[in-house]
């Protein structure tokens, strides 16, 4: 974790980490692993041991238990049970979709079209394509980080061959208009894939109704273990291997599969979608919003980023004008409350977030940001908590900070 700002000198004047209590509010970062999917995966650490390709008995109840979750995944999803790929995470999964239509129909010279504001798994990924001598276009977003799809209109050339748009944002939450790209997609004959990672589990998804030939998803951010997730590929979409060996996943990902995590990857489905028809989700956006609300009506000069779009009933990205983020995630930590800034340490410093850039805020704001993200353990009194600490951490850094004036305007 960077040192950074008035942050070394918050944390000298703690001394030790508060004691006082523990609230986790980083879910979009990871999520913990829910009692049930923990009690499904055991018994395959220790008695269910046996690998899936083998045809012997105990080889073959794992197979069941790995095509079993792929129905789960499958049903969350929309799609068919064959149409579903299990990978080591979101990471694999956007570049197996990227770089998984290579060799097949998409070639050097050839055009794609991402956003400004997605994943470093796809961002890199596109960069690495462009390196391979592929044409890339990254298409802007609004001031509250929504994709256009008039801009990926305009984006489209007679050599496009992939468009791929994330369902909702990591930072902000903000839900993109998929259904709309997915008809673009479909009425030119593009490839589309999404990156539903943060989306899968939090809102209902459908691959047809999206009009994606391609999705990701990843375990741990929705209460499975970190090491897992899923590719959905539709059928009838070329795709060659990352990984080559067997023929393991209808030889679309060759190695002996992670049984354990894979089952806990349908559990985590099954659950979600439980949850999902018990309208949890409403239950969740209730207590984001009233935190949002009340760190609006008690802190001044504080933004919500990505307000007035549709989002991820758990996202919440809130500028504190005067302070470094990175100083409040730490001032907060100190004392028990686990969150997120917008910021990203590198070699020692703190660059901007280049989604919040892309949307228009300034470095200086940008900067300033924190994520709260919650998760189904997620709880009133978590909230209750945050808000307690939050007025009073927030003015002891603004205090600090000579960027913040006397009269508690942000200097210009």
């Amino acid at each position: 974790m960077c040192a950074h700002g008035n942050a070394g000198a918050l944390a000298r004047d703690a001394g030790v980490k508060s004691q006082c209590m523990a609230v986790y509010l980083d879910n979009n970062a990871t999520t913990p692993v829910l009692p049930e999917v923990l009690a499904a995966m055991q018994p395959y650490f220790s008695d269910e041991f046996g690998n899936a390709s083998s045809i012997h008995r105990r080889g073959q109840k794992t197979r069941a238990a790995i095509e079993k979750a792929r129905e789960q995944v499958a049903k969350l999803l929309g799609a068919a049970p064959q149409e579903i790929v299990f990978t080591s995470g979101g990471t694999e999964g956007d570049n197996h979709a990227l770089f998984g239509l290579l060799g097949t129909s998409i070639q050097p010279g050839d055009h794609v079209i991402t956003s400004a504001i997605e994943h470093h798994a796809v961002l890199n990924s596109a960069e690495r394509l462009r390196d391979l001598g592929y044409q890339v276009t990254f298409v802007p977003v609004d001031s509250r980080c929504l994709v256009s799809p008039d801009e990926v209109r305009r984006a489209l050339r007679p050599n496009t061959r992939l468009i791929s748009i994330m369902a909702a944002n990591n930072e902000t939450g903000v839900l993109q208009p998929i259904s709309e790209i997915g008809r673009i997609a479909a009425e030119a004959d593009i490839y589309f894939h999404t990156d539903a990672v943060q989306a899968a589990g939090k809102i209902p998804l459908n691959v047809a109704e999206l009009g994606c030939d391609l999705l990701t998803v990843s375990g741990h951010k929705m209460h499975a273990p970190q090491g897992v997730g899923a590719l959905y590929v539709r059928k009838g979409t070329p795709i060659s291997p990352l990984l080559f060996g067997g023929r393991h996943e209808r030889g679309r990902r060759a190695g002996t599969e992670n049984v354990a995590s894979i089952v806990a990857l349908g559990k985590a489905a099954e659950l979600a979608q439980a949850w999902l028809e018990a309208r949890g989700a409403e239950q969740m956006s209730g207590l984001r919003d009233r935190l949002e609300r009340e760190i609006l009506g008690g802190i001044e000069a504080a933004t919500v980023n990505g307000a007035g779009a549709p989002r991820a009933p758990n996202t919440a990205n809130i500028s504190f004008d005067g302070i470094e983020g990175e100083a409040l995630v730490i001032a907060l930590d100190l004392k028990g409350v686990a969150v997120s800034s917008g910021a990203a340490c590198s070699s020692g410093a703190i660059e901007p977030s280049h989604v919040l850039t892309a949307m228009g805020l300034p470095p200086a704001r940008a900067r300033s940001s924190l994520r709260f993200s919650l998760g189904k353990q997620t709880a009133a009194h978590d909230i209750d908590a945050a808000l307690s600490l939050l007025p009073e951490t927030v003015a002891r850094l603004r205090s600090l900070s000579p960027a913040w004036s006397r009269h508690g305007e942000l200097v210009r």
